[in-house]
């Protein structure tokens, strides 16, 4: 399911990007663009550039680049349907579907997020207000410290002990109760609230939008502590991150993110100063929360005990620092302890504790030697075999080799007999792939940065043939094959894309015609270098037919070159002719080996002189 491309169209066109993004920063108009500080790395110059015709952004700093949905997304950490649909909002523009059933989700979606937004209201008026929420209030501030500003910071909410106080007092039908995660069917086959008697943690999305609730029973209350939300059209548990919300601008600024168990860890931390501080909702950390990380940092800190899964927990740990590449480490806590009753009671060891968080196998090893007798033999002998059983589960050869030297440090072993021990693994680390920086300049760049702000004034005038093989020539095929430069960006491989969408910001005052002679001049240069090669290749009985085509192209580059002021016809046909032998002998060494036979000038006689050069003859088309 996705929004119609056409809706998608309509939303760029119609939003004022110089607007959007100055709600973020602030720009300054420099000729027909505006730059300002880039708000993706840190910068004292403004490097960040945006073309407010085209809605597009690059930064020459950080090579960040997009447009205003990408924009939205980034600044908002959105998906991209919910950026499209914000900015849809923002220009008063209905949007449809590709799908009906697409439709019918989405409308689906967003009636459940208005009755869970319903409830949450309702449910928090009850806890400020409510007689018999009393209990909840008094334990909230007696137990946790929360204050009435916690309370709504947070939209902490009561649900009375009541069947079915919730569906009576809102006035939507059970039944989208029930598909939002709020009622239940009873054994009778009565619709009852789902949360009774609970202290609710309503859980939001990163944009905001509420997707289920977390509800904890009071002291002496009966069943279970926590009851979570059920999965949801709108609700995973296994991608859902309670305090996301709230914390996504401190994670991205701090480039960490602290993940730990619970909804009132979560609150503690965040009070204690940990703002990026985050919950599983009543799951153990799964991939599906590393990748939802992974949008906003790339650092992963557990605050909590990750010991107690073992084998487990490292095979997947390691396994997500691999494919997602993530760091995950750990924060080593007193046994028995909580982040929250940490924050309460000793929140500058809890902040020490965050900040010197330990890879993960090094918090292991350290368990394991805190545990271990380590004063006699038998015991170092003991915990080196342990320690070296859990080393061996770590995929990257070097950090197991230096692991090895602390074990062997620590327990008098050495390395060598510790390394003997440690079985080789077939398995190699996965090769990452990043892309480098686009380095395209001078009439290659101007041509480009023409043709996406200028098009009407080269397009007409340039030919693939102008262009070196490379990044460059591949942006052009781009543009040309598509019918704008959103089209082409998205079509193009990273590097192109780049070089695209700094072409859109970057502001060109070049003449077109300069760019063209400049873009000829080096495209037939590096002909007649070509040539020279292959006539010296040639059998002596074929070197003769060189020596004219060379002639004539020097002669006509002589005229490109000419100052134009007397007689510009001359130099345009010049360019022209040039154009037209280019792109000939482009579509010749397909068909034929050129190291036998050279490209002749556009001619029936290979031999042309002067005259033929600036006489001009019929005016040739530059793109074939």
């Amino acid at each position: 399911m996705g929004i119609v491309d056409e809706d998608i169209a309509k939303v760029r066109a119609a939003t004022d990007f110089v607007a959007v993004v100055s709600e973020h920063l602030a720009l300054r108009r420099v000729g027909t663009r505006w730059v300002g500080l880039c708000p993706f790395h840190t910068e004292k110059s403004p490097s960040f550039s945006v073309n407010a015709e085209m809605g597009l952004y690059y930064c020459f700093g950080c090579g960040a680049k997009g447009d205003a949905i990408s924009f939205v997304r980034e600044m908002e950490h959105l998906d991209f349907v919910d950026a499209v649909e914000k900015l849809a909002g923002r220009a008063g523009i209905t949007l449809r579907y590709d799908d009906a059933s697409g439709g019918r989700d989405r409308s689906r979606r967003s009636r459940i997020h208005e009755t869970l937004e319903a409830a949450i209201a309702w449910y928090h008026e009850r806890l400020l207000s409510s007689p018999d929420a009393a209990a909840a209030r008094a334990y909230l501030r007696r137990e946790r410290g929360y204050d009435a500003d916690v309370v709504r910071r947070y939209r902490l909410g009561w649900a009375p002990q009541g069947r079915n106080e919730l569906i009576k007092a809102l006035p939507v039908p059970a039944a989208a109760l029930v598909d939002a995660g709020l009622a239940t069917l009873d054994e009778a086959g009565s619709y009852v609230d789902f949360f009774r008697g609970r202290i609710l943690f309503p859980i939001f999305e990163p944009g905001g939008k509420p997707v289920g609730a977390g509800g904890r029973l009071l002291p002496g209350g009966r069943g279970p502590k926590y009851k979570n939300t059920s999965n949801t059209a709108v609700y995973d548990k296994s991608r859902t991150l309670y305090g996301l919300n709230w914390a996504k601008e401190a994670i991205v600024a701090r480039g960490r993110v602290v993940v730990c168990e619970g909804y009132t860890d979560v609150i503690g931390l965040q009070r204690a100063g940990v703002e990026e501080a985050v919950a599983t909702c009543g799951t153990a950390l799964a991939e599906g929360h590393i990748k939802a990380l992974t949008n906003f940092a790339r650092r992963v800190v557990l605050a909590y005990d990750a010991d107690a899964a073992g084998q487990t927990a490292a095979e997947k740990f390691y396994g997500w620092e691999s494919r997602f590449e993530v760091h995950i480490g750990v924060v080593d806590m007193p046994p028995g302890s909580d982040p929250a009753d940490m924050a309460r009671q000793h929140p500058e060891r809890l902040l020490a504790g965050v900040d010197a968080a330990t890879p993960y196998l090094g918090f292991r090893l350290e368990r394991l030697f805190a545990s271990s007798d380590l004063t006699h033999p038998e015991g170092r002998a003991r915990a080196a075999g342990v320690a070296m059983s859990m080393i061996a589960q770590h995929p990257d050869p070097l950090v197991k080799d230096q692991y090895i030297m602390v074990v062997a440090d620590r327990c008098g072993v050495a390395p060598e007999r510790l390394r003997t021990m440690s079985a080789p693994r077939e398995d190699r680390p996965v090769a990452v792939v990043r892309s480098r920086a686009v380095a395209v300049a001078g009439p290659e760049m101007e041509a480009l940065r023409l043709l996406v702000q200028k098009p009407a004034e080269i397009a007409g005038l340039l030919d693939a043939s102008m262009f070196s093989p490379g990044v460059a020539l591949e942006a052009y095929r781009a543009l040309t094959a598509s019918p704008d430069v959103y089209a082409a960006i998205e079509a193009s491989v990273p590097q192109v894309a780049e070089l695209l969408q700094r072409a859109a910001v970057d502001e060109s005052d070049a003449e077109p015609l300069d760019v063209v002679k400049l873009l000829l001049e080096r495209a037939v240069d590096r002909e007649l270098g070509a040539l020279k090669a292959e006539m010296r290749r040639a059998a002596p009985g074929d070197q003769a037919a060189y020596p004219a085509t060379i002639a004539w192209l020097k002669l006509a580059l002589e005229t490109l070159r000419a100052d134009t002021s007397r007689d510009a016809s001359a130099a345009l046909d010049a360019a022209d002719a040039l154009v037209g032998w280019l792109v000939a002998r482009r579509e010749a060494s397909s068909s034929q080996d050129r190291t036998n036979l050279p490209d002749q000038p556009p001619s029936e006689n290979p031999t042309v002189s002067e005259d033929q050069v600036l006489s001009g003859g019929p005016r040739q088309e530059l793109v074939p």
